[in-house]
């Protein structure tokens, strides 16, 4: 029983294991990433809210209804209708009406008022795509930063066993006479400075991943990535000149649309103040009916019936009104020169916005034609340290070259190998940008 009990034990902590060991790969996290962040779904509810406007613009087309009663209980003395004499009586009376009104013409408004709604609402769904989009650029980015961590990671420590090597070649050495005990210090001090490299290359690592969960609100304990291999980039990731991207950039990315919505909603704004300087005619019906009752004695007569009354005092009426605008205090001027004035700014900030779009991509365009430049530039230099990194090996072994020697002719190669991790990446991300502009997906 006691070993069943520790197998049932066992299963259950491999099983929690396994689920905090969860590797996130790049499409799930960004797919992750828009469905649970806060901004996104603040977005989606300002979508909905807008949607619900309008709604409410194309009811306005449509005619009122609303219905009254009232009720009244006198007591004391009144007019006798007969005798004309005074008597005391109590009475009750109620009234009951429907009423209904609707807008015939009131100079377009509610026309315009109901596509300015239906633009908020593309508006709207433009702002959901650009922060999608932007939350995308972002955990790629931080995907991107994580792999790079780890490269430098995996490099430092090859580099610390290299270290580690040389201290037992240093001890055999010293041991047998041939170096100064100088040379195994200088070893282990080396050894000693490639650990504290990799604890720093560590945190460095920790601080991208606790980054990434951030941005993807989940639990930073035990979180990490599937490890994606980027090869080797070369020219063809880039495209041939910046002004392609921004072509196709100005017609599809959202911001852009979203000021041309501005221009058409600024256009309608416009119009729904000149309606101001138009006549307005508005109809409306209605229908009603009261009863009244007396609360006397035997003698003095009966009330008549509830429903027979109504149907008695029912009464019924259909009307409309002309609202000519003669004089507003400039109210309706003002109003229109204010739309006049907003609509051009709405294209001047359409035009700012294509302006910033094409300064930005000719900027992350020569940035990626740098970072490939660097990039090259850094495989050549790797190519030629690791050359003299082999001869340095060999020279170090036939005691060529002391120890001191043989660390710098190391740390180069360190250094070569972190600049080509650093510049791939880099070239990698910036074409990633352009993709983004160019409407491309930037997680594949």
């Amino acid at each position: 029983m006691k070993t069943k009990f520790s197998i049932l034990i066992a299963l259950i902590a491999f099983s929690f294991s396994g689920l905090s060991q969860k590797k996130w790969d790049l499409k799930e996290a960004v797919a992750y990433a828009i469905e649970n962040n806060i901004s996104i779904k603040q977005q989606v509810l300002n979508l909905e809210s807008s949607t619900e406007d309008v709604i409410g613009a194309k009811g306005n087309f449509l005619p009122n209804l609303s219905g009254s009663t009232g009720g009244n209980l006198n007591f004391g003395s009144t007019i006798d209708p007969v005798s004309n004499g005074r008597i005391s009586s109590t009475t009750f009376s109620s009234s009951y009406s429907l009423r209904s009104g609707v807008t015939v013409f009131n100079g377009y408004s509610l026309l315009n008022s109901y596509k300015r709604a239906q633009l908020n609402v593309q508006n709207g769904k433009l702002e959901l795509q650009r922060i999608k989009d932007d939350i995308s650029l972002r955990v790629v980015n931080s995907y991107l930063n994580i792999l790079f961590a780890k490269e430098n990671l995996a490099v430092a420590k090859v580099q610390a066993e290299i270290s580690k090597q040389q201290i037992d070649v240093a001890k055999n050495q010293v041991e047998a006479g041939a170096k100064p005990k100088g040379e195994l210090l200088n070893a282990q001090s080396a050894y000693a400075n490639d650990l504290q490299t990799i604890v720093s290359l560590e945190n460095t690592l920790n601080i991208a991943l606790l980054g990434l969960a951030q941005l993807l609100q989940v639990d930073p304990n035990n979180f990490d990535i599937n490890t994606i291999e980027v090869g080797a980039p070369s020219v063809s990731l880039l495209y041939k000149n910046s002004d392609d991207v921004y072509k196709k950039a100005v017609e599809i990315r959202p911001e852009i649309l979203q000021r041309k919505i501005g221009v058409e909603s600024g256009e309608l704004a416009v119009k729904i103040a000149k309606s101001g300087f138009l006549p307005s005619v508005t109809a409306s019906a209605s229908a009603g009916s009261n009863f009244s009752h007396r609360f006397a004695n035997i003698f003095e007569g009966t009330n008549r019936y509830f429903f027979k009354q109504l149907n008695d005092n029912f009464g019924y009426g259909v009307g409309f009104s002309v609202n000519i605008p003669i004089f507003s205090r400039y109210q309706n001027k003002v109003n229109l020169n204010k739309a006049l004035i907003n609509n051009d700014k709405n294209r001047l900030s359409l035009e700012s916005e294509k302006l910033t779009l094409q300064q930005t991509i000719q900027r992350a365009f020569l940035d990626a034609k740098a970072a490939l430049k660097s990039y090259e530039s850094a495989k050549l230099s790797l190519e030629a340290q690791q050359e003299a990194f082999k001869n340095a090996q060999q020279r170090y072994t036939f005691e060529a070259i002391t120890s001191f020697e043989f660390d710098q002719v190391r740390n180069r190669l360190v250094n070569a190998e972190s600049t080509l991790i650093r510049a791939k990446f880099d070239y990698v991300f910036k074409t990633k940008v352009l993709k983004f502009y160019y409407g491309e997906s930037v997680v594949d």
